[in-house]
């Protein structure tokens, strides 16, 4: 039998600090509630000015988006979800949605047979080109006029830091579930 030595002073603090959570400072906490109440008026904003113009949500208008920046206003079921950063099950569900409007079709990938594309349709083009205008107006006027060149720049380099930090190999993202 062999005797463990006794755990010195200096190891027992480290290990009971490692427990304690590591609590924002003041500063930090006022950063971290400027973000939250930021983020919560800004999706609410975008939210009712396209529901207003366009009769739809911000996460629809971004499917929308993504779909006429791709190939052929195509892209895999997965690839969408991706894209902007959605489950699987709710994209499936806005797409339903979409489908319903005659703004997107899903049809059969022909590499794979158990994937699907979602293909916007003209008429979700000219939905999109309709509403473009009224929601870059919004998105200029809710940041961009509101920040210096410097600050914007800023601003998207925190953003890019951010999500890189969140998207490490093996993470359990939204568009895997």
């Amino acid at each position: 039998m062999t005797n463990r030595p006794a755990e010195s002073a200096v190891a027992a603090e480290a290990r009971e600090a490692a427990a304690e959570p590591r609590w924002l400072t003041e500063s930090e906490q006022d950063t971290w509630q400027a973000y939250l109440h930021a983020y919560t008026l800004l999706e609410d904003h975008l939210d009712r000015q396209l529901q207003r113009d366009a009769g739809m949500p911000h996460i629809y208008y971004g499917l929308l988006v993504q779909l006429s920046e791709a190939p052929r206003r195509r892209l895999r079921m997965t690839e969408l979800a991706q894209h902007v950063k959605i489950t699987r099950s709710r994209l499936s569900h806005a797409i339903a949605r979409l489908e319903k409007n005659g703004w997107v079709r899903r049809e059969e990938c022909p590499s794979d047979k158990r994937g699907q594309l979602a293909v916007l349709t003209d008429e979700g083009f000219e939905m999109l080109r309709r509403s473009a205008p009224g929601h870059v107006a919004a998105v200029r006027a809710a940041i961009f006029d509101r920040l210096t060149p410097e600050q914007a720049a800023q601003f998207g380099e925190a953003c890019r830091i951010i999500a890189t930090g969140l998207q490490p190999a093996g993470a359990d993202l939204p568009w895997l579930r």
